[in-house]
């Protein structure tokens, strides 16, 4: 589903919260769920514990000029509920977009896993200009869920 400034997209994935969250806290396995193919890998930090962390990818994207690097600012964090981050490039702070992943059990062993992709607390107009939000679909979040479903399960 998506309206003006978000993507949201779920799914039932067959594990439990806890094993789903291990797996999204860990910037090591981005690369491994990225829907997208632009995380490249990680540079090397520490799992996502808090709020106010701070983790840096290493990307790949054609809009960038090729390689780059985000900060990305853990902006939510509930233990096997909840874990979301702002982007920026490296070195800056973040202009507004989070990624958003929440976890619902249903039972012992199946999640509904909840993406959303939001830019709508971007507000600065020149980079509003440069940017053609959103920079990626739908379809390549689903692929993200798909993804993470794959890596829980390996």
């Amino acid at each position: 589903m998506s309206d003006e400034k978000k993507i949201t997209v779920s799914r039932t994935i067959d594990a439990p919260a806890k094993d789903i969250f291990e797996v999204l806290t860990n910037p090591e396995r981005h690369a491994e769920i990225d829907g997208s193919g632009q995380i490249v890998s990680d540079e090397k930090t520490d799992r996502i514990t808090a709020v106010g962390q701070v983790f840096t990818m290493n990307m790949n994207a054609e809009h960038m000029g090729g390689d780059y690097q985000t900060d990305n600012h853990v902006t939510g964090y509930d233990e096997n509920k909840l874990v979301a981050w702002q982007t920026a490039p490296a070195g800056t702070e973040p202009k507004g977009w989070e990624w958003m992943w929440e976890l619902r059990p249903l039972d012992a062993g199946d999640t509904e896993v909840t993406l959303t992709y939001d830019w709508s607390k971007v507000t600065d107009k020149e980079l509003l200009k440069r940017v053609s939000f959103p920079l990626l679909t739908e379809e390549q979040l689903e692929g993200s869920l798909a993804r993470l479903a794959a890596a829980v399960a390996s």
